[in-house]
């Protein structure tokens, strides 16, 4: 059943994505991040958006966004997760594989993809496809064997684990075709079925605005979630894998077991 919950990340993720989709190709003003991060106008024009619709509909929530940081009341449980725009280097330079990341923390998220109107979202149960007001259950499978593998830095788990020493396993060339993302899209996808998994290094990573509202689709999809290790996602959990089904997430594990 979709809950107000749901209906809320939804209309903050489409907000997010409107805006999002209204400043492609502009001329936006940069903002420096440091380390050679950065965000647009529309980064933050986006998450001024989301945040309008999340405050509409629940005033008294708090929500951690990717530009604003915290806001809102310190003594609720209830706490929303916020990347307004998800690849803003591919955005900045005319790529549109991105995506806006509205997630209630250990509740439903929503993943809009600005260019397709494509709403993959979830109760934490159940995960639909939210398209032209209709929606399709996801269902996650292996059949295309592709594997987007994250290869953007920091990599926290090096030299334990390399995202490129396992593109070279012998058996993920036999078996899979990497591809390369650098971005949430990567997450929905495992979950609707359109890849068979989904590799990071990285720390944190189920708070985190950036990866949180994807894990939930995975999880609720039926998809196999966890960390490098193999080992649940937790505050200590190094990396993600996530895949559709549970014979391609052990084949993983034994090629990054090989590999450590």
């Amino acid at each position: 059943m979709v809950t107000d919950d749901v209906e809320t990340a939804t209309a903050a993720a489409l907000a997010g994505a409107g805006v999002v989709r209204e400043g492609y190709g502009k001329d936006l003003a940069r903002i420096d991040k440091g380390a050679g991060d950065f965000a647009t106008a529309a980064d933050v024009a986006a998450e001024r958006a989301i945040l309008d619709v999340i405050r509409a509909a629940w005033p008294h929530d708090a929500v951690l966004g990717e530009e604003g940081g915290r806001q809102g009341a310190t003594d609720t449980g209830r706490l929303w997760l916020v990347d307004p725009l998800c690849g803003t280097l591919n955005y900045a330079v005319g790529n549109m594989l991105v995506a806006v990341n509205v997630a209630l923390r250990d509740g439903p998220a929503a993943v809009a993809d600005p260019f397709t109107g494509e709403v993959f979202r979830t109760d934490g149960k159940t995960a639909w496809l939210h398209h032209e007001g209709t929606d399709t259950p996801l269902r996650p499978t292996a059949a295309t064997a592709l594997v987007d593998v994250n290869l953007d830095p920091p990599f926290p788990s090096a030299p334990g684990f390399r995202a490129t020493a396992l593109l070279a396993h012998p058996v993920f060339m036999a078996r899979f075709r990497p591809r390369v993302v650098s971005t949430t899209l990567a997450l929905t996808w495992v979950a609707a079925g359109r890849r068979a998994a989904y590799v990071t290094d990285g720390t944190h990573l189920s708070d985190s605005v950036h990866f949180a509202a994807g894990i939930t689709l995975c999880r609720a999809a039926g998809c196999v979630v966890t960390g490098l290790d193999g080992a649940p996602l937790g505050q200590d959990t190094r990396g993600l894998v996530a895949a559709a089904d549970a014979d391609t997430h052990s084949l993983l594990m034994a090629m990054l077991r090989d590999e450590s």
